[in-house]
C-alpha cells in the first residue's frame, strides 16, 4: 500500500469515528432537551403524555387552590388566550402568586393536566420567554417594564 493510500484510509477512518462520536452526542442531548411552550402552543401541538417540557405564562387570578394539607397546589397557567391546569406537589417559591409570571417544568397527563415537577416564579413579565411576552403584548397585558 502506498503512503498516499494509507493517509486516505486513515482520514476516512478518523472521519467515521468522529461521525459516530457526533451521533452519540446528539442522541444523548436530544434525550435531555426540554422545550418551552405557552398554553396556546400546547393546545395547538399534539404533545404526547409524559413528554417533558416547560410551560410558561401567568398564574390565572382566582385559580390557586391547595389540597392534601397544603402539600398539593392546583392552579391555572394562562397566556390570556388559553389556560392549562397545573398540579404541583411541594413548596412553591416565595414570589409565586396570582397574576405573576411562572415557568413550570413537567409533563401532561393523559387527561390534559400539567403535572409540574418544578415551579419557577418570576417577579414580572420582563423576564418572560419571548413567546409568552408576545402573547401578553397581543392581549394588552404587557407593561413594558414601565412603572405606572
Amino acid at each position: 500500500m502506498t503512503p498516499k493510500r494509507k493517509r486516505l484510509w486513515l482520514l476516512l477512518g478518523s472521519m467515521g469515528v468522529l461521525g459516530a462520536a457526533l451521533a452519540l452526542v446528539l442522541v444523548s442531548l436530544s434525550d435531555n432537551l426540554v422545550f418551552f411552550y405557552s398554553p396556546t402552543q400546547v393546545a395547538e401541538k399534539s404533545l404526547p403524555p409524559d413528554r417533558r417540557f416547560r410551560l410558561g405564562g401567568l398564574v390565572e387570578p382566582g385559580s390557586v387552590t391547595k389540597e392534601d394539607q397544603g402539600q398539593v397546589t392546583r392552579f391555572r397557567v394562562t397566556d390570556t388566550r388559553r389556560s392549562i391546569e397545573v398540579v404541583y406537589r411541594g413548596l412553591l417559591p416565595d414570589l409565586f402568586r396570582e397574576g405573576q409570571g411562572v415557568v413550570t417544568e413537567g409533563s401532561l397527563s393523559a387527561g390534559g393536566v400539567f403535572l409540574a415537577r418544578e415551579v419557577l416564579a418570576k417577579h414580572d413579565e420582563t423576564y418572560m420567554p419571548p413567546e409568552v411576552a408576545k402573547a401578553l403584548k397581543d392581549a394588552g397585558h404587557w407593561r413594558d417594564g414601565a412603572k405606572k
